[in-house]
């Protein structure tokens, strides 16, 4: 191996002017979830081309968005992946002072749509190649980019399936999520759930003619408070999370039509986020069988349609590394933290972790920063990035 890899690192003060320069070519592309990553992809595509490094594209079922999986050295199983999306959130209804898709530099903080969530540690990853092929690692590096990350998962979930197919499948995977470039070695898991009610209309003059879909949607919302309240109060606690045990909520929620009608519809939409210990899918099964037991009954005693379905929009399942892995010792020692950190959000680790890839979370910037306008990510993480990629690469893979 080459030696000299950890004396070209970035100082911590002061990011690489190609590392800065990748991440103003990456926040130049539109690449919020609605829309098409291809062109992105292309750029990045070209990029390895011209390094030669091989890689695997795996298409989302429209064809309009791709992973990549780049292996730098032999391409084959064992190494470490580091793993990002280059899908953002949008940038409607938020106050931005300059361009959201042009570089801003002042102030040592770099401005741009996904700087800190997370483009910052795919350009750093990128303009590491260069000095990971000249050290000559004796494991391989791998690259995951992936897309959807902040709507559904489903770019990890379809990087995961090419993986099982090209037998590409690393020891190890660090997810660069902006931690502060701090070990978090546990999230919870999040499951995201539409419920509609179908009731009877009728005029609300006699209500006992019809069946109000609203108020059953309510009685199952107050089911949701209660459990919120009984997770507060009798756990399981986990500390290190904030809160320290599984939440669940009701975001979003409608129906009906006018006043003097009773509504024939309603729905909502809830979230669950479990700790370690509690299951998202048996949480789902508790609140399906109290509205089968307490509310529809009383339904379909005057209409048999009436009555409630559920639709899982999203599910993460949650992460949890023992702190005593191998994989939390060597970003501890690589990054000189002391310990590790747990965070309520949900991220592709757990994904990666649940297909038997020991993963951790620790990346560049502040999740603070994340989903804001002017989003920003301090030039100075992305130093600190850049020289943990290659010593990460060192410790792991040489």
């Amino acid at each position: 191996m080459d030696d000299t890899l950890l004396r070209r690192a970035p100082d911590s003060a002061n990011a690489s002017s190609d590392t800065v320069e990748m991440l103003a070519r990456l926040v130049s592309f539109d690449s919020t979830s609605r829309n098409s990553n291809l062109p992105l992809i292309a750029f990045i595509s070209d990029y390895l081309n011209g390094l030669d490094v091989p890689f695997r594209l795996s298409n989302d079922d429209t064809g309009t968005k791709a992973n990549i999986h780049a292996i730098i050295g032999t391409p084959g199983p064992g190494g470490i992946a580091l793993s990002g999306h280059v899908d953002t959130v949008p940038v409607e209804g938020q106050s931005w002072t300059s361009d959201p898709f042009t570089l801003r530099a002042t102030g040592g903080r770099l401005y741009g749509r996904g700087t800190a969530d997370m483009k910052g540690f795919v350009a750093s990853c990128l303009c590491a190649i260069p000095d990971l092929q000249a050290a000559r690692l004796k494991r391989p590096v791998h690259l995951f980019i992936s897309y959807d990350e902040e709507v559904n998962c489903n770019g990890a979930r379809r990087l995961i399936e090419d993986m099982q197919l090209s037998g590409w499948t690393p020891d190890l995977c660090l997810v660069g999520e902006p931690s502060l470039l701090q070990p978090i070695t546990g999230h919870k898991g999040r499951l995201a759930l539409r419920v509609t009610v179908r009731g009877r209309g009728g005029h609300s003059s006699t209500p006992g003619k019809g069946v109000n879909a609203l108020q059953a949607a309510s009685e199952a919302v107050g089911w949701v408070s209660r459990e919120a309240a009984r997770f507060a109060g009798n756990g399981p606690f986990h500390p290190g999370y904030e809160p320290p045990h599984t939440t669940c909520h009701v975001g979003l929620m409608g129906g009906g039509t006018i006043l003097n009608i009773i509504p024939d519809h309603a729905w909502f939409e809830m979230e669950w986020r479990t700790v370690p210990g509690d299951d998202l899918f048996a949480e789902l099964d508790r609140f399906r069988a109290y509205v089968a037991e307490a509310i529809e009954p009383a339904m379909k005693a005057v209409d048999p349609a009436a009555g409630f379905s559920f639709e899982v929009m999203n599910w993460i399942p949650g992460l949890s590394l023992e702190e005593t892995h191998p994989l939390a010792d060597l970003i501890r020692q690589t990054t000189g933290a002391n310990g590790a950190g747990r965070v309520s959000y949900g991220t592709e680790a757990g994904l990666y972790s649940n297909a038997g890839i020991p993963t951790i979370v620790c990346g560049p910037g502040d999740i603070a920063q994340a989903h804001q306008g002017d989003e920003w990510i301090a030039a100075s993480q992305l130093a600190a990035c850049d020289s943990f990629i290659r010593r990460l690469a060192v410790r792991a893979c040489g």
